[in-house]
């Protein structure tokens, strides 16, 4: 992957986790249950993670088999947690959005603790 491909990835990633975090905060009404519920069902009310993942790679133009392409080579190390069924651009697009969306909780966990440890914003 090329230099400014990797940048571009970040900046995806970045924009997926800030968003992410923003919108649970506020829908789990502060940062601590908010991690406490990503934790434990990252598809429960208030959360909704692979809905958000759906929605975010619809607006970022990244719901296609080029897309996936862009973000599985951004991702190639990571492993897919399951087996898929498909066509090999379905396969691709569903692979992408579940190792994309896995890295943007891990992401959000991450911000979300250290917002909670140091005080941040979204705190109740």
């Amino acid at each position: 992957m090329e230099i400014f491909e990797q940048m571009l990835f970040e900046e995806v990633l970045n924009s997926a986790v800030s968003r992410f975090s923003e919108r649970i905060v506020q829908r789990c009404e502060g940062a601590e249950r908010a991690l406490v519920i990503l934790k434990s069902d990252p598809e429960s009310d208030g959360v909704w993670l692979s809905k958000f993942m759906e929605n975010f790679l619809a607006d970022s133009l990244l719901n296609s088999t080029a897309g996936a392409a862009f973000m599985l080579q951004a991702l190639e190390k990571r492993r897919p947690s399951r087996q898929y069924d498909g066509t090999a651009g379905e396969i691709m697009q569903k692979m992408a959005s579940d190792i994309f969306a896995e890295l943007v909780r891990q992401k959000t966990i991450e911000s979300l603790e250290q917002s909670v440890a140091f005080g941040g914003v979204g705190q109740k």
